[in-house]
């Protein structure tokens, strides 16, 4: 994860949820979290666009939020 966070500094905001704290349990449900670790990219309007459960691929996570950005 840092070094997907160090690749998207300017692009965009990476937010990192305990899905133990209060906001985590609340985001997860949302989302329908069920394995750990999730990531999830989501639009301007909380849309979810890109999910990977476990190994986190970055190279995917880049394309989704580089192909947001040319929408």
């Amino acid at each position: 994860m840092d070094g997907l966070e160090k690749d998207l500094t300017h692009k965009t905001k990476v937010i990192r949820l305990d899905v133990l704290s209060e906001v985590g349990q609340q985001v997860a449900s949302r989302y329908g979290i069920r394995g750990i670790p999730t990531l999830i990219v989501v639009d301007g309007k909380a849309k979810e666009v890109h999910r990977q459960v476990g190994f986190i691929r970055s190279g995917a996570v880049v394309e989704q939020v580089e192909q947001l950005f040319n929408q």
